[in-house]
């Protein structure tokens, strides 16, 4: 067997009616004997140790799972196991149930290379209908009205038609009234201390006017703003400054009030109280009590 140069080249055939000699042979990864090319596989030379190697699945009736056979166990065992273990009953109609088309009269099946979901309705449809105009799509969600109330207004329309007496209105209306007075009662408070305060000073201010215009020798006096603390060499100049810087200011800050707008009629309402008792009143067929 073999040459002079390589004495050691090739092997006998295992299978006792081939023998043949074979200068690449094959060995079984099971038996772990020398076979040529025509006897390698397992069938072939009929390998006694080839069912370690096979593998055998088979499919759950309860879950539709494959459930792999261990060759030196019995399948009895490998069953209860599986059972036992990681057998779900609920996965049986996700394998076995198809998603189809919900076109009625289309049998499709959808798959991932398929289905395409719809852009407005968001639910997946075959190719042939997947526009709108072919599975009659009801077309995206209508956003609701920007007024933020007008949804919390309707509920509160909804109940006072069944059950409730018309008079009454949603907690939330009423918190949001209660919060509302709250808010415009203190500043009317602090605009009118605001107001009295500078009357007061002004009032002090012009009383001592013929008093320092009359005395000479209080020239070197410094008089101080009481709003600012800005300083005056005399009294009149000081009545000027609360005139023209304060009062001004004052004003501005009582007309500068910002005006909510009606979103249905696009009426303006200085105060927000009067605005939600105008939707309630005209747009939400409720009166305010």
């Amino acid at each position: 067997m073999g040459t002079p140069q390589f004495p050691d080249l090739g092997k006998h055939c295992s299978v006792e009616d081939c023998k043949q000699i074979d200068f690449l042979p094959f060995t079984c990864d099971r038996c772990h004997l020398v076979y040529c090319l025509a006897h390698r596989s397992y069938i072939k030379h009929d390998c006694p140790k080839a069912d370690k190697k096979d593998v055998t699945v088979v499919i759950c009736p309860l879950c539709a799972k494959g459930v792999r056979l261990i060759p030196d166990e019995d399948p009895n065992i490998t069953w209860e196991t599986h059972v036992n273990t990681e057998c779900d009953p609920s996965n049986y109609d996700k394998v076995t149930k198809k998603e189809k088309c919900p076109v009625s009269g289309c049998r499709e099946v959808l798959t991932f290379s398929n289905k395409i979901k719809c852009r407005d309705c968001t639910i997946d449809h075959c190719l042939k209908h997947r526009f709108g105009p072919d599975h009659n799509c009801p077309g995206p969600k209508k956003p609701e009205s920007g007024f933020p109330f007008m949804g919390i207004l309707s509920r509160s329309k909804k109940d006072t038609t069944t059950n409730q007496a018309p008079a009454s209105s949603s907690r939330w209306a009423t918190s949001f009234l209660n919060a509302a007075s709250t808010v415009r009662a203190s500043a009317e408070a602090s605009m009118t201390k605001l107001g009295s305060e500078i009357s007061q000073k002004l009032q002090i201010a012009r009383d001592g006017v013929g008093l320092s215009s009359s005395s000479n020798g209080s020239a070197g006096q410094v008089e101080e703003c009481p709003q600012c603390g800005a300083k005056f060499s005399s009294v009149t100049t000081l009545v000027d400054h609360v005139e023209k810087v304060h009062e001004k200011k004052n004003q501005s800050r009582v007309f500068k009030m910002s005006i909510d707008v009606c979103p249905k009629c696009s009426k303006g309402f200085r105060d927000p109280v009067a605005l939600v008792e105008h939707v309630e009143r005209d747009h939400s067929g409720t009166s305010k009590a």
